[in-house]
């Protein structure tokens, strides 16, 4: 059994929208009714506050409604990777008319993907990072310089995000491979050069909120 994680409920919209979700992940799962034997590989069962007693398991995550299904999914990913908290979130960014965005917690790609807007690379780097306790886990979001706009980006990621999340410009040369080597599409080669761009060392971008709250203390 590949499998590691199941979902133990009856309730037919929880279901729905559970498994949706962990199918959009790649995330293999079984089906069970709850107070059904939980097999021993599995490592954690989702199910509703309602049925939670009817789930006998050592790490059971419950769902509440469609609003917390981000955060219950970073827990199902945490979970899988043995993980109370991740040590270190880097997200890297590629640049251009299609924006190459890749999540690596402690060296390990959690979730890519290509967003159309900077609005959208915000809300999807908020949504990971929604609820990170930032005394446990650092987080950086390192932005690839191939293009000149990404300093339009660079602006608006430091206006949004939190303060605790550092920004880094990194040089792109050598991350992106030639066209050829990326048949599927474009946004192939985008995500691949966000990951090459999370493993590299850039420039620290001092947040300006810092930079302020420096000068009033002066």
């Amino acid at each position: 059994m590949k499998e590691r994680v199941a979902i133990a409920t009856v309730q037919g919209k929880a279901y729905f929208l559970i498994v949706n979700v962990l199918q959009e992940q790649n995330i293999s799962f079984i089906s069970l009714v709850p107070g059904e034997p939980v097999p021993p590989k599995i490592k954690l069962v989702i199910t509703t506050r309602q049925e939670k007693g009817l789930v006998q398991n050592e790490k059971v995550l419950i769902f509440g409604n469609e609003e917390e299904l981000d955060s219950l999914i970073n827990e199902v990913k945490k979970t899988l990777l043995g993980k109370e908290d991740y040590e270190h979130i880097i997200i890297g960014i590629d640049p251009g008319e299609a924006i190459g965005l890749a999540f690596l917690a402690d060296g390990k790609v959690i979730e890519e993907g290509n967003c159309y807007s900077n609005q959208e690379v915000i809300n999807h780097i908020n949504k990971i990072i929604h609820n990170v306790n930032f005394s446990h886990t650092t987080v950086s979001v390192k932005i690839g310089d191939g293009v000149p706009i990404y300093r339009e980006l660079l602006e608006a990621l430091d206006e949004a995000l939190p303060i605790k999340v550092a920004l880094e410009v990194v040089g792109e040369a050598g991350t992106n491979r030639p066209l050829r080597e990326n048949k599927h599409s474009r946004g192939v080669r985008h995500i691949s050069s966000a990951i090459r761009i999370a493993g590299r060392r850039g420039r620290v971008i001092p947040r300006r909120r810092q930079v302020a709250a420096n000068s009033r203390i002066q």
